[in-house]
């Protein structure tokens, strides 16, 4: 079984749902990270990254914390496709004796 090669179709595909589950996975985490930073030093509205998320959720909605995701999944899929497919081919034909 470990010989028998993927095609390249289904190692894109596979990338691409790969982007899209780390994508999904990090959002709000990257979402609470950017509005921390963006508080202003007077007035800060949020004391920690769990504060956060939770006042986005109590505000927006679970939802809320992935509001601006389409742009990131849009971008992040293709690119992780492409490059967990290149990164197996490669592999593949580097790693063999000589």
């Amino acid at each position: 079984m470990a010989d028998r090669q993927i095609s390249l179709p289904a190692k894109l595909i596979n990338g691409g749902i790969a982007g899209l589950i780390g994508v999904t996975c990090v959002f709000p985490i990257d979402l609470a990270k950017t509005r921390l930073q963006n508080q202003q030093n007077g007035s800060r509205l949020y004391s920690s990254m769990s504060d956060c998320l939770v006042k986005t959720i109590r505000s927006e909605g679970f939802f809320g914390m992935y509001r601006g995701a389409a742009v990131n999944l849009t971008l992040v899929t293709p690119e992780k496709a492409i490059k967990l497919a290149a990164n197996d081919f490669f592999r593949h034909h580097l790693s063999k004796d000589g």
